[in-house]
């Protein structure tokens, strides 16, 4: 008899953007351009648009071409935000919570305040894999 190995695959979608964000040291929700933005001290650092298959984040634009470039399936950028200096990240392609975590900490350290950065560092970082939001 063959044992087949099973896969907890984890599907990551745009409430548990939502759920991470609000997590965040003093981030609000806000909508703007009828979707759903999340704001740090005023400055938005994630927006999810209509489609909740995708979102942007803050994202230098040195790193964001590293990151197209190594992971096309996953970041990309619309045409119309190729001045900007966001980039968006394919929910589908996200390998798990820990990844979503990642990306959206990262966004939020580029909006954040210094004493709220320094503050979190202090604190710790939630563990995604707790389900802590």
């Amino acid at each position: 008899m063959q044992e087949k190995l099973s896969r907890v695959v984890t599907v990551v979608d745009a409430d548990d953007v939502r759920r991470i964000a609000l997590s965040l040291p003093e981030t609000v929700e806000k909508e703007a351009w009828s979707m759903p933005t999340f704001r740090v001290a005023g400055k938005m650092f994630i927006t999810v648009p209509d489609d909740q298959t995708s979102f942007a984040v803050r994202c230098p634009k040195h790193d964001r071409a590293e990151l197209i470039a190594a992971e096309p399936e996953k970041f990309w950028v619309p045409p119309h935000e190729v001045s900007s200096a966001w980039v968006r990240v394919r929910l589908g392609a996200l390998e798990d919570m820990a990844e979503l975590y990642d990306i959206l900490v990262d966004s939020w350290k580029q909006a954040a305040p210094d004493r709220l950065v320094e503050a979190f560092g202090v604190l710790g970082p939630v563990d995604p894999g707790e389900g802590n939001w």
